[in-house]
């Protein structure tokens, strides 16, 4: 799998441009997907160095984001009208970007990896998934790679508007698939999405595997300054989807508000590393921003494990 990431994002891949090796040859494994997916950069270097120049691909797939059916969804649409629902966005995206940034209150590793989930399923983790992914798309000099990691029940693709047949799974399973074969580029430049792809009776399975470690490693060391968005299960349903959050820099916690009993809050925390930086988005809330100017009823309030450790 290596160099997956660069030639999806790029269009070439490292090995390209570094010095060839001196007598032994490695065996054959994934090329660089992300980088081959974007194909935005040219480097003189590879020119130089290359004999015969190799036509990489971007992203098998394209799609046009229908935004008045987003809007019409409740979901957040990158335009110039100002709403409630990015104004919570904004806030609830402000924290996660510092710690990315390494401006958070402590160093975090793999800090643009973050998973959404949830205690239960039902309590809004697909839609904070996707409207967080769009809010982050829309910063100057941010690039958004929204992964639906709820291969159980995928939905992000749904919420979004277009179909996918595959997608990650069918990447964690066939090594002759490169990411760029499933990623899919959307009408938003900074927003790239990986379905979950097709049904497999060991998909859950798949989330723990070495080759999800590897693919999440990789994300997180070749670009960390981008931020990968993972929807993931809920917590309480697989113990997948605790292994997968260890895998990440940072955790978003949706409760639904009135609905999820501390007790099961409680225990979904328990599954998460007690050193990770975790926050919650209380949905379906009308306690914040009570201005009748906006028109949504959503809300985030964060706390860090230790914060919170008193009230457990």
């Amino acid at each position: 799998m290596m160099d997956s990431i660069e030639k999806a994002m790029f269009g070439r891949s490292i090995s390209s441009i570094a010095p060839p090796p001196a007598a032994t040859h490695a065996a054959p494994v994934k090329s660089d997907a992300i980088e081959r997916a974007a194909g935005t950069m040219h480097d003189p270097l590879s020119v130089a160095r290359v004999a015969a120049p190799t036509a990489y691909k971007r992203t098998q797939r394209s799609v046009t984001l229908d935004l008045e059916r987003i809007r019409a969804a409740g979901l957040l649409v990158p335009d110039t009208q100002r709403s409630r629902i990015k104004e919570e966005y904004r806030y609830i995206k402000r924290p996660l970007l510092m710690n990315i940034d390494g401006k958070g209150v402590a160093p975090t590793e793999r800090a643009n990896l973050v998973i959404v989930t949830s205690a239960r399923p039902g309590e809004g983790k697909t839609f904070t998934a996707c409207n967080l992914a769009l809010s982050i798309a829309a910063e100057r000099n941010r690039t958004v790679l929204l992964v639906d990691a709820d291969v159980i029940k995928p939905s992000v693709t749904k919420m979004l508007g277009f179909e996918a047949e595959h997608g990650l799974v069918d990447f964690l399973v066939d090594d002759q698939l490169e990411l760029a074969d499933v990623l899919v580029s959307t009408s938003m430049p900074s927003l790239t999405v990986l379905p979950a792809g097709s049904k497999h009776h060991l998909s859950a399975e798949l989330l723990a595997g070495d080759n999800m470690r590897r693919l999440t490693a990789e994300m997180s060391q070749r670009y960390p300054d981008r931020i990968v968005i993972f929807d993931a299960p809920p917590l309480l349903v697989t113990t997948e989807a605790g292994i997968l959050a260890n895998l990440m820099g940072q955790v978003v916690m949706v409760v639904e508000a009135g609905r999820t009993p501390q007790s099961q809050v409680r225990e979904a925390l328990a599954m998460l590393n007690p050193d990770q930086i975790a926050g919650f988005v209380l949905n379906k809330t009308r306690d914040m921003f009570t201005s009748n100017y906006y028109g949504h009823d959503y809300g985030y309030h964060a706390y860090t494990r230790e914060e919170n450790s008193e009230g457990r």
